[in-house]
């Protein structure tokens, strides 16, 4: 059996790995898919002051409360810097690192660095402009690849903003991580902002799987997602 920590990207919530979790625990593994603090169901708890070592510390912390082992720990879009910092700080309890289209940092890098250009510049203003200087608006899920209107039912009304914060903030490495496995997964049929990650990947060695969907697999695409995370596992 093994066990996943599904880590869900800006906006989202541990809700959207719904149509996947269940996929796994079919196969016989323990799933976990944590909502990080400020988002979805927990906004509650947004402020200035939630950033990456927020969020780093939520999963931690979920790993020590349970004695989680032979870790399958998959961040998506944003949660790369997540599943980075954690398998630095507890290398021990993670088998395996996987990034779906994913940041895939390095020491004192932060997410913005990360992204195209044009990308970053957009974040920026959008947070500066309509997010009072903290807070990134949730963007249009047409951009994400998200077109059925029975996906963008479920998901809009669940979403809520990102603190930008947690874009800024630069990943601060042991280099422990270096010594847990990873794979890459990239979804191919969308603008591919994640491209350049899935190259600095190839670049490492990692193993790069392509699925045929847009940026939000686990919602368009939860059946060939497990799939590829089973096959990994």
């Amino acid at each position: 059996m093994t066990t996943f920590v599904l880590v869900h990207g800006a906006w989202h919530g541990g809700w959207c790995w719904d149509r996947v979790a269940p996929l796994l625990r079919a196969a016989g593994h323990e799933v976990h898919a944590p909502t990080l603090t400020g988002l979805s169901e927990r906004a509650h708890l947004l402020s200035p002051l939630v950033g990456l070592d927020t969020h780093v510390e939520d999963v931690v912390r979920l790993i020590d409360t349970f004695g989680l082992r032979d870790v399958v720990l998959v961040g998506h879009s944003y949660a790369g810097q997540i599943v980075t910092a954690v398998a630095d700080r507890r290398p021990e309890a993670i088998a395996r690192r996987v990034y779906l289209d994913a940041f895939v940092g390095s020491d004192g890098e932060a997410a913005r660095d990360l992204l195209p250009e044009t990308v970053e510049h957009h974040w920026a203003e959008s947070a500066a402009e309509q997010g009072f200087g903290w807070l990134v608006p949730v963007r249009k899920l047409s951009v994400l690849g998200v077109t059925e209107q029975v996906d963008l039912d479920w998901l809009t009304p669940k979403l809520t903003p990102h603190p930008w914060k947690t874009y800024t903030d630069r990943l601060e490495l042991t280099g422990a991580v270096d010594g847990v496995p990873a794979a890459f997964v990239e979804c191919v049929t969308w603008m591919r902002v994640f491209q350049g990650q899935a190259e600095r990947a190839r670049e490492r060695g990692w193993p790069v799987h392509e699925l045929d969907t847009g940026h939000e697999a686990m919602v368009t695409a939860p059946r060939a997602l497990a799939d590829v995370l089973l096959e990994l596992a």
